[in-house]
């Protein structure tokens, strides 16, 4: 590509609403552009990136013999009921009606529609196993986009499913993917982890997650270096830090706290330790209210209770409700005499005669046991902490962020039984076909690369998915000698099939060095006035120093420096 007559720009000057590093360099480079929250274009640059991310995925999911096909986005919302995932997105679905008022959705995922594609395939055992996966759009009503092009609307992703007859089958074929994907992510020069997680809205045996290691990435990962143990924060498991007391239960008192509702002001008006205090919060969960008990230095874990109570939906009841179900003021909310289901957290079973809220405006509980109220489950629903011990040898835990951007699920035969997806045995039995999911979000991939791969000046791409592998910086456009230099190595780089930029650009000379800096083209050639002596300068964008080459070596010069990569 020669810049003069190209679309091509830079800005000078950081992004005014991009927060992340990836948002804002990409943004500067002129590869995005925001359109609306959470929605953006794909410039000629950034578009390269994504093909040659694209051409990386490709390559591996060709390794494993699965086949390209492509599914529509606009899918008739009754897909989604008869599966019984309907209300699992809820909101976070975009819904829409046509002219005759049938509803449709804008796909979020594909698992329906690409088990409905298996039916048509799969009569008897003879016709499995099989993968098969596309890269294709989605869409999601994110409620909080942020951070560019890792939380948004839009995105690209690439899905696989896989069809087994039985457990052993999905298992062979989920390795088959699993070690396609760390080959892909290792060739696009991600520092990754894969933890498990929560199967979540797609379901199953087993979910685990690729996780790009980033400071700001929104998932934190708890991590064992000891004995390989890695989770996501929401399904970690925790282990009990409160020892069993042998204290004698004490008779329950009643003490007013006159405008005390927190536990610090509680605590220090009580000159009673912290470590006593168990908080009551109330939850909506599925359209019904919860109270939820942990101990009062722990925050519960939504997700674990969400799958303890395998629901939908759950979130903290606003202050009118808390009021109206507690009856009293913000604060003041106890288990004792509370009018709802309650749940307790593992921690809170070893503890006794502990504080609480009285349910009464300005008072709270001492003494309180698990004698004195009446709960419904018990379970593991807080978040881990800097504390708590690996689940699987008792070594520490470490604590990282992480952004994901890929995930593989066993789904088992979810989808097939919900869907009809039946295969004949040898023994002529109908029996559910045995399926597996598989997901990359690209344009994550494309954020958490910049994130890894950047320093002061701009971004620095790995080879493999470098929008051009080499730019050519010509410092005197008039001077003819060094544009036909320019020229010349131009064209024997295309003929030898190594994308090239050419800046033929009439700017100044720091104009360019810092453009090609800031959009990260892996080797730089400069052709200035020692061009008379056929002398150029090659230098890799993630080193410091340059190298003086003669015209002629530097295209052999160039292939060595791709071939080393």
């Amino acid at each position: 590509m020669k810049l003069k007559h190209s679309y091509f720009y830079t800005l000078r000057n950081d992004a005014k609403d991009e927060e992340s590093v990836s948002g804002n360099l990409l943004t500067r480079c002129g590869m995005i552009k925001k359109t609306s929250s959470g929605v953006y274009m794909y410039l000629p640059l950034g578009y390269k990136v994504m093909k040659n991310i694209e051409k990386v995925i490709r390559e591996e999911m060709e390794s494993i013999d699965a086949g390209e096909l492509l599914m529509p986005a606009l899918i008739p919302e009754e897909v989604y009921t008869i599966s019984g995932r309907r209300d699992a997105f809820g909101k976070d679905m975009f819904s829409l009606k046509d002219r005759f008022l049938k509803n449709y959705v804008l796909a979020p995922t594909h698992e329906e529609l690409f088990t409905i594609a298996a039916q048509a395939k799969i009569k008897s055992y003879k016709d499995l196993p099989f993968s098969i996966y596309q890269i294709q759009d989605k869409f999601r009503d994110e409620p909080r986009c942020r951070y560019g092009l890792i939380r948004v609307r839009e995105f690209l992703m690439k899905d696989a499913y896989s069809f087994d007859m039985d457990e052993k089958g999905l298992n062979d074929s989920y390795n088959d993917m699993y070690n396609a994907y760390k080959r892909i992510f290792t060739r696009l020069g991600i520092d990754y982890r894969i933890v498990k997680s929560d199967t979540g809205a797609m379901g199953g045996l087993l979910s685990e997650e690729f996780q790009a290691i980033t400071n700001i990435g929104e998932d934190k990962l708890v991590i064992c270096d000891h004995c390989g143990y890695a989770a996501n924060s929401d399904i970690a498991k925790c282990t009990l830090l409160t020892k069993k007391s042998d204290e004698e239960l004490k008779i329950r008192e009643l003490i007013k706290t006159p405008s005390a509702g927190s536990i610090e002001e509680v605590s220090k008006y009580l000159q009673e330790d912290k470590e006593r205090f168990v908080k009551t919060l109330i939850y909506k969960i599925d359209e019904k209210f919860y109270g939820v008990l942990v101990k009062g230095s722990m925050d519960v874990n939504e997700s674990k209770l969400k799958k303890l109570l395998n629901a939908n939906e759950v979130s903290l009841a606003t202050i009118e409700e808390v009021e109206e179900v507690t009856k009293v003021k913000i604060g003041f909310a106890g288990p004792v005499g509370l009018d709802v289901p309650i749940i307790v957290d593992n921690e809170v079973l070893n503890m006794t005669n502990f504080i609480v809220g009285a349910n009464k405006t300005d008072y709270h509980f001492k003494n309180v046991n698990l004698e004195d109220f009446n709960y419904v489950l018990t379970g593991d629903i807080r978040n881990i902490t800097q504390k708590d011990c690996c689940p699987n040898c008792g070594k520490e835990l470490s604590f990282k962020n992480g952004i994901e951007i890929g995930n593989t699920f066993k789904l088992g035969t979810k989808y097939s039984e919900s869907l009809g997806l039946n295969y004949l045995n040898k023994e002529n039995e109908s029996l559910p076909v045995w399926m597996g999911c598989y997901g990359i979000g690209i344009g994550r991939c494309m954020a958490s690369v910049v994130e890894q791969h950047h320093d002061d000046k701009g971004i620095i791409w790995p080879m493999e998915i470098a929008p051009f592998k080499v730019s050519i910086l010509v410092l005197n456009t008039d001077d003819a000698s060094q544009m036909d230099a320019a020229n010349y190595l131009y064209e024997n780089l295309r003929k030898s099939s190594i994308s090239t930029i050419l800046d033929d650009r009439d700017e100044r000379a720091g104009v360019k060095f810092n453009d090609m800096d800031l959009i990260g083209i892996p080797i730089r050639i400069t052709i200035g006035n020692k061009i008379k002596d056929q002398i150029v300068e090659i230098k890799q964008r993630k080193k410091d120093d340059f190298e003086e080459v003669s015209l002629y070596d530097a295209l052999s010069k160039v292939e060595d420096i791709i071939d080393g990569e």
